[in-house]
Parts: structure tokens; C-alpha cells; sequence
């Protein structure tokens, strides 16, 4: 390879030990040379972790100090130990094990089986919810699929915590573990399941752990030879570390302390799986000699974003809290957080697909823009919004909305129900359209009252809610409407939201965020019970989810938008706070009695970034009722009102943006929605201004469509518009 052909993908090898130092901060470069005994490097979001400690050991191997082979690197994704594989062999380190503990449990338990146990090793269950359910089944206890999901994640949590059935409920107890099922319930389903991989011969990941532990426990020769395999560990993510991973790094170790650990207490979020900061911030306990570094140059984010995010952490309390890091930004600055209440949540979803869209205008590729909430049932407002903008995007770490198996579920009942009429039983009580679909409804888990907790149920709970919450509004701006109207209803709102096949922003919870990074985040729903979400009630539970949303704020290298809805829906009560944890932090909320004051000092209100006025209520141009449904005040008219469309023209339309959708490799929808060309084919508008006025047509489709289509309305074929498509 010449010099010429060197890029960002394909570094040049360093020559040297002292060149793999070359570009490494003081205390990055530190860390790299702090080469025995061991080794705490606490290291803020954005603050080039791995970079420090795969730069730590390719400078040890080149300089002769550690042998390739001698050295285990662990950390907790797979994605992870791959990108640590390929630094290292781009530093001329090649050879290193960088494993998940999983991985690297599993391949010293595949070998030492024959020695430790005798004959073939179990075979290993790759998904343990059949067997989850078979042992439910046979202690007579019925669960759903996601009630499936829950519990199992329960017995994965108890024995990541080394907690044997018998003690479970007392553990849950112990813990505040909000549990999805009776702790007794999920005691006796988990004794179960260990005695039916028993019968089976089949092991889980969890049992890798734990076997390991086991033989090297038990087989001191097995434990000595693994010993003198590795000498000297590194862990990443060590906050993210659960009793039975530290239970096998402390055998892997021995008596001996050549560790690397790597952590920040400020973004441990996931501790309903077992994960524990503990073992990061006793580190200097159980070695007083260890060597500490703190990273805290942020090269991620603006002075703007990390300031906003020492802000959150200063407001923190409890034992990570005193531990937490004030990141220094290391980029020139950029522009400040902005913070938009809005009116309610079709308002805030509007409002952001318009501010993503000026941003992609202006440069910045989609595929580098989030919109991060804190559960999954919020995907749907955002999915609708993003489309109705034209906007592409994609779903990170979750099912699009309607593709959910619960809402596929509800609309098949639904739409059994709407062809049954009076015959189907569900309903012989319902006499309007809402409690029509909450009868259905509940025989797919939806209750009046949420499910407490987290988890599967919760957000299958949240989905359905979500089903009942668009009927009502549906039944509200639709006189009369049967079940029949909202299937059709919910028919086309799933077809409208087809996944795009381009490259898109990326719409994502918060924990389904961490490790990734962005140059606009937008974090949205930031409102009590939401953030905090509502089930967290222990003062560990409310610290956790600042951390979360500290890892959001730190997703962001650039812009970064927050935002909250005072109602839910159009013309509902402004009864909503933002959350409590920018409270002091973003303008107008100094003091402990100045929620109500938000949108004062700086915080924008309503819609499109402040450009506009909030809106009041629209108007049906035909009956003058207030419009509710956002297809209909798209209309601007109640969609069971006599409609003045031009059907000839609505169709040559229809064929126009068929073509558009072609040329531009696009669903149709990202050129207009349908309810848009009905709507433009019902005014027909002859002018910039009156086509500009109706919803849908902002200002770059007005710019990249507008001649084609007033060249259509005045009965031309619309081949007038911008040929640099």
C-alpha cells in the first residue's frame, strides 16, 4: 500500500512503540503507559476511551512489554470487542483476544469440559423463552408472549446476581425490583426451567458464566492453567459489570493485579439487568495502590452540549454522583441547546420533523440525526410526522409502530369485531366508538389502569393505550364514526408509513442510544412521567434516569434540541411539567417555583422553531366545527363533510407523484401524503401563498414541487417544476 492509498479506513501501521503514543492527550497517553499493577481509568462520555486503552495495549506489545497472546480484553457487545479487535490490528497488535465475557468464557469452558466434567459439553440453548414457556406450562401458569419475554429476563437477572429460585422473591425484595409477574410465581417457573435443561442437557449463556466460575473454582490445576495463559486483563464498560462477570474476572486474576478497568458511574443505565457501578467505585478500595486516570477532555460534543450535560450531573445525588466527571469540551463552540414546549405532542412531533428537515436542508446528512424518547410506544407521532415531512428514517432497536406484534394482534381483533357488527358479545355494552375498542382491546392486555414496571408488559400496555387514545380523538373529530372507519383509519396510517428503503434518521429509545453518537440529537418527551418515567419511585430508580438522560445529552456532538408537549393531544389540558431534571438548567426555571414559567427566557414555544404563532383552534371550512384528526384539519374540513374535490384532478396528481417518487428512488409519501393531494385538489390553488397555506406543503417542497404542482392545478401536465431533482 503507497502512502497515497492511506485513509481514515486504513491507517498507516505505526513504525514504532513511541509512534503508537504519537496524538494521545497527557492523560490518554498516561493510561498507555501505565503498563502493571492496576489500572482505574475513569473516562467521561465523548472522552476517547477506547482509544486510550487499545493505544495502552499496542504500545505494550510493540515495546515488548506484553505478549500478544498473554492479554484478554473484555467488554459487552459484540459490536464492541470486534471494533477493539480491528484498532489493535491497526496498531500492529494483532493477536490480543478482545472478547465479550460470554465469548470468552465460552471458549474456556468448550475446551476444559472434557478435563473438568468428562464427555461432550451440554448443547447450548441459543433462546431459552421456549423453555421459559414449557416450564410456565407445566406449573400450570399461563403467560403471553411479552409476559413470556418479562420473565425470562427475570430469571436471566437473578442469575447474572447469582440469586438460586428459592431466594429469589426475597432478592426482588431486597432490591426494589419492580417484578412483572407474583416473585413466588416466577420462582417456581424459574426452578422449573433449571430442571428442565437439566432433563434436556441443554445449557444458556448465563450457565457459561456460571460453570465457568464453577470449574475454576473447584479445579485449581484448570484455574492455574488459564492463569498462566493470561496474564494481564482489560475491561471496558466496567460500570455495566454484574456480580457473576466480577465473581470470573476475579478467577481469571488469581492473586495477581495486573488489571485495567475502564468505567463512568454517570452512565450506568442498565441496572434492571444486574449491571452495578459497584465494583468501578470500590476499585481503589480493593486496590489502594491502583493508579487512577480521569479522561475528562470531551472531543465528541460543543462546549454548549457538555456544559449542558455538567449541568444535569451537578443537580445528581447518591454514591455515583460523587464520583461523577466535569467533562471540558475540546471542539471550537457551536450553537446552544435549544428548548421548545409545544402545545401538545402532534404539535411537538410536527415541530421537530420541520427542524430536522431545515437541518438536512442545510447540509447535515440524515443519517446523522436522532430523535431519542424514552419508551418505543413513542416511535408512532414520530414516524407520521418525519413521513408527512418527507423525511426518511429508520427504527434503531425496536419494531416501527405498526409492525409491533401487539398492535398487528389488536388490529386483527379490531377488524374482527367491525365485521361481526352486534353480533360479537365484546360489545353488547359499548354504545360509542372508544369503549367499542377499549372492550376489544382488553382481551389483548390493555386495562384502564397501567401495568407497574417496566419491561415487555409495560410497553405493550403503552402500544394499546396508544390504539385507544387514537380512537378516542378519532371518534371526537368523526361524529358517528363505527369501528369499520377506524380500521380504515388505521389501515391507512399503517400504508403511510411504509420504511423507507434509504438511509434515514434514526429514531431510537434512550437505552437503545448508548455508545452511539450523532451531530443532531433531538430529545423529545421530556416531561414528568415520562422522564423520570412514572414507575420510577425510589430515589435510585429517579437518579437513574437522569443518567439517561445524561447519555442522551451526550449523544449529541452539535446540535442538540429538547423539548416537552403540555397536553397530549389538540385542545386538551395544558396539565403537563417539564421534567424536573432542567429545572435550573434551561432558561426560566431558576427557581424550585418556576415550572410554570416554561417558555419564558429563551425557550421557544408552539411550532417551527418559534416562526410561527401558536396556533389556535382550525376551523372545518364547511360546518365550522373544530378539527381535532390531523388528516382532517390537513383537509381543513371534518372528513365526513361534503367533499368539493376535483377527482380528475386528484388523479393526474396521483400519477404525478407517482413519477416524482421514481426519479427520486422515495416512497410516495415522502413527496406528499395522500390527505395533501386531496387537500390540494379540493382548493386548487392557483398561487405560491395559497399552495404554501395548505399542511404538508412547507417551504422546501413549495421550492422543489410547487411549479409541477400549480402547473397540474391549472391543467398543464406539471413538466414546468425543477429538472435537478
Amino acid at each position: 500500500m503507497t502512502a497515497a492509498t492511506h485513509s481514515t479506513l486504513f491507517p498507516q501501521v505505526p513504525e514504532t512503540a513511541d509512534a503508537v503514543l504519537d496524538g494521545l492527550d497527557p492523560e490518554q497517553r498516561e493510561v498507555a503507559l501505565a503498563l502493571s499493577g492496576p489500572v482505574c481509568v475513569l473516562a467521561g462520555a465523548g472522552t476517547g476511551k477506547t482509544r486510550a486503552i487499545t493505544h495502552r495495549i499496542a504500545y505494550g506489545v510493540r515495546a515488548g512489554i506484553l505478549q500478544p497472546a498473554s492479554v484478554l480484553a473484555v467488554t459487552f457487545t459484540n459490536r464492541a470487542a470486534g471494533e477493539m479487535r480491528g484498532r489493535l490490528r491497526q496498531l500492529g497488535a494483532g493477536g490480543v483476544q478482545a472478547r465479550t465475557f460470554h465469548s470468552a468464557a465460552l471458549r474456556q469452558l468448550q475446551f476444559f469440559w472434557p478435563k473438568a466434567v468428562g464427555g461432550d459439553m451440554p448443547r447450548l440453548l441459543e433462546r431459552k423463552i421456549q423453555l421459559v414457556a414449557d416450564a410456565a406450562a407445566r406449573c400450570r401458569i399461563r403467560l403471553d408472549r411479552n409476559e413470556l419475554r418479562d420473565v425470562t429476563g427475570e430469571i436471566e437477572w437473578a442469575k447474572v446476581t447469582q440469586t438460586v429460585p428459592a431466594d429469589y422473591p426475597a432478592a426482588v425484595a431486597k432490591s426494589v425490583r419492580d417484578a412483572p409477574r407474583d416473585p413466588a410465581e416466577i420462582s417456581q417457573i424459574y426452578a422449573l426451567y433449571e430442571q428442565l435443561k437439566r432433563d434436556r442437557s441443554v445449557i444458556d449463556f448465563e450457565d457459561v458464566l456460571l460453570l465457568t466460575v464453577g470449574i475454576l473454582q473447584d479445579r485449581h490445576d484448570i484455574a492455574e492453567q488459564i492463569r498462566r495463559q493470561y496474564q494481564h486483563f482489560v475491561v471496558d464498560e466496567y460500570q455495566d459489570v454484574s456480580p457473576l462477570q466480577q465473581r470470573l474476572l476475579d478467577l481469571w486474576l488469581g492473586d495477581r493485579d495486573n488489571l485495567c478497568v475502564v468505567g463512568d458511574a454517570s452512565q450506568t443505565i442498565y441496572s434492571f439487568t444486574g449491571a452495578t457501578p459497584d465494583h468501578l467505585l470500590n476499585f481503589r478500595n480493593r486496590h489502594p495502590n491502583a493508579t487512577v486516570v480521569k479522561l475528562v477532555r470531551d472531543y465528541r460534543s460543543t462546549p454548549q452540549v457538555v456544559h449542558l450535560a455538567n449541568g444535569l450531573l451537578s443537580q445528581a445525588s447518591g454514591r455515583a454522583a460523587e464520583h461523577r466527571l466535569e467533562l471540558i469540551s475540546q471542539r471550537d463552540p457551536g450553537p446552544e441547546p435549544a428548548y421548545t414546549e409545544y402545545a401538545d405532542e402532534p404539535a411537538e412531533a410536527e415541530g421537530t420533523a420541520r427542524r430536522i428537515r431545515d437541518l438536512v436542508a442545510a447540509g447535515v446528512p440524515a443519517g446523522e440525526i436522532a430523535v431519542l424518547y424514552r419508551i418505543n410506544a413513542q416511535s408512532e407521532v414520530y414516524e407520521q410526522a418525519l413521513a408527512d415531512a418527507g423525511v426518511p428514517y429508520q427504527l434503531r432497536g425496536a419494531e416501527r409502530f405498526f409492525e409491533r406484534q401487539e398492535v398487528r394482534e389488536a388490529g386483527i381483533a379490531l377488524r374482527g369485531a367491525a365485521r361481526a357488527g352486534g353480533n360479537d358479545s365484546l360489545l353488547d355494552d359499548a354504545d360509542d366508538l372508544p369503549s367499542q375498542v377499549r372492550a376489544v382491546l382488553s382481551t389483548k392486555g390493555w386495562t384502564s389502569k397501567p401495568p407497574s414496571g417496566s419491561g415487555a408488559v409495560r410497553d405493550r400496555w403503552e402500544s394499546l393505550a396508544a390504539l385507544v387514545r387514537l380512537a378516542e380523538d378519532f371518534a371526537r373529530a368523526k361524529s358517528g364514526a363505527t369501528l369499520s372507519d377506524l380500521v380504515a383509519e388505521l389501515d391507512e396510517r399503517a400504508a403511510a408509513q411504509h420504511a423507507p428503503t434509504v438511509q434515514g434518521v434514526t429514531l431510537a429509545s434512550l437505552h437503545a442510544a448508548k455508545g452511539l453518537e450523532w451531530d443532531a440529537v433531538f430529545l423529545v418527551g421530556l416531561t414528568e412521567g415520562m422522564m423520570p418515567i412514572t414507575y420510577a419511585k425510589t430515589d435510585e430508580q429517579v437518579e437513574e434516569e437522569r443518567r439517561l438522560l445524561y447519555v442522551g445529552v451526550t449523544r449529541a456532538r452539535l446540535h442538540l434540541s429538547l423539548s416537552w408537549a403540555l397536553s397530549r393531544a389538540p385542545g386538551g389540558r395544558a396539565s403537563r411539567r417539564p421534567t424536573r431534571f432542567l429545572k435550573g438548567l434551561r432558561p426560566g426555571s431558576g427557581s424550585l417555583g418556576s415550572l410554570a414559567a416554561a417558555g419564558a427566557g429563551g425557550i421557544e414555544r408552539g411550532i417551527a422553531g418559534g416562526r410561527r404563532k401558536p396556533r389556535g383552534p382550525v376551523l372545518c371550512r364547511v360546518c365550522g366545527a373544530t378539527l381535532t384528526e390531523a388528516g382532517a384539519m390537513k383537509l381543513m374540513r371534518c372528513e365526513d363533510c361534503p367533499s368539493d374535490m376535483d377527482e380528475a384532478l386528484y388523479e393526474r396528481l396521483r400519477d404525478w407523484r407517482a413519477e416524482q417518487a421514481r426519479e427520486l428512488a422515495q416512497p410516495a409519501y415522502c413527496v406528499f401524503t395522500d390527505k395533501t393531494l386531496m387537500a390540494i385538489a379540493e382548493r386548487v390553488p392557483t398561487t405560491d401563498g395559497e399552495l404554501s397555506s395548505i399542511s404538508g406543503v412547507g417551504v422546501r417542497k413549495l421550492d422543489r414541487f410547487g411549479a409541477d404542482v400549480l402547473a397540474i392545478c391549472a391543467g398543464g401536465d406539471g413538466g414546468t417544476g425543477d429538472d435537478e431533482h
